[in-house]
């Protein structure tokens, strides 16, 4: 059976993208294997291998102990010992429940397993070739993207990208001098817009791989995910649709409430949306002049393939 990713940057719409393809009750849904927190990372039960840095890189030659781990997570196979070893809080017990439950009901059932981690979209090649995995990679706006970047008060350091030299080499070479010089930089408008920029400078090419526009997915999610599900080779329904549907039903008179919400096994960024405050956001976010400044900064990308483009 033919596992799935759901990747892209944080706050580019991966946690919505993947709670409607799990609504097609066909996949179990496996939360950010890759985050180097715990949790929901560092836990071997799920993915038995150390997490060393955000975005890690995994390609041929580095890969012997990330293959192994992952063979095991798209198979489902809960590896309970291993996290008995490690994690024995009681919230930990009571995750572990959960994914263990999870994995063996899936197994049985046939399920496929979908791996939702923004920090594997540097390595998506990888899973597409050596895993066999369909990607789906969702790109946001780079306006968007960096406002709700500036708005949660985020940054990254380069540095987790600079110290892994078989990164460097493949990938971000061209980009070394700029990234080290924001290296710890506190303009955190110019560090987000630089992450946009050269991540989705070197998104991989392949029929295994669909790069999709999270603003084309707002304007038309039934249509949208429609065709994702067509792209993972999964069931498109009536409970799909309307699940997609009511994903996109929220109007801004009823905004509000709690940021995160419990479904399924993990705690997701995803709640329902109202479209319009989606595609809108950036204006409450960013002055005219940070939009300039972040547009200069993202320039020259071919907005067809990397966005769906936001409101003029």
């Amino acid at each position: 059976m033919t596992p799935l990713l759901v990747t892209g940057l944080p706050r580019s719409g991966t946690s919505w993208a993947g709670k409607m393809l799990e609504a097609s009750g066909q996949v179990v849904y496996v939360n950010e294997p890759l985050n180097p927190q715990h949790p929901p990372g560092h836990s071997p039960g799920v993915l038995n291998a150390t997490v060393t840095h955000r975005f890690q890189y995994i390609c041929p030659e580095n890969e012997g102990p990330w293959l192994r781990a992952f063979r095991d997570t798209i198979a489902l196979r809960y590896g309970f010992a291993a996290e008995l070893r490690r994690n024995r809080g009681p919230y930990d017990l009571a995750r572990m429940a959960k994914y263990g439950t999870a994995f063996t009901l899936g197994r049985l059932r046939g399920r496929r397993a979908m791996l939702d981690d923004p920090f594997a979209v540097l390595s998506a090649r990888w899973f597409a070739e050596r895993l066999g995995c369909r990607v789906v990679v969702l790109v946001r706006d780079p306006v968007a993207f960096t406002g709700s970047w500036m708005r949660l008060g985020w940054t990254v350091r380069f540095r987790e990208l600079l110290d892994q030299p078989l990164l460097m080499r493949d990938l971000l070479g061209p980009y070394s001098g700029e990234l080290r010089a924001l290296d710890g930089s506190a303009d955190r408008l110019a560090v987000a817009a630089t992450l946009w920029r050269v991540v989705h400078a070197v998104l991989p090419e392949s029929p295994r791989v669909r790069v999709t526009p999270y603003e084309e997915l707002v304007r038309d999610p039934v249509g949208g995910f429609r065709e994702l599900y067509a792209f993972c080779g999964l069931e498109w329904t009536g409970r799909a649709a309307a699940r997609v549907a009511a994903s996109c039903s929220r109007r801004r008179a009823d905004r509000g409430g709690k940021a995160f919400g419990w479904s399924g096994l993990s705690r997701t960024a995803y709640r329902p949306m109202d479209p319009a405050a989606a595609l809108n956001s950036y204006r409450d976010r960013l002055t005219p002049a940070e939009i300039a400044r972040v547009r200069e900064l993202t320039s020259g990308w071919d907005p067809g393939r990397v966005s769906g483009g936001l409101p003029g």
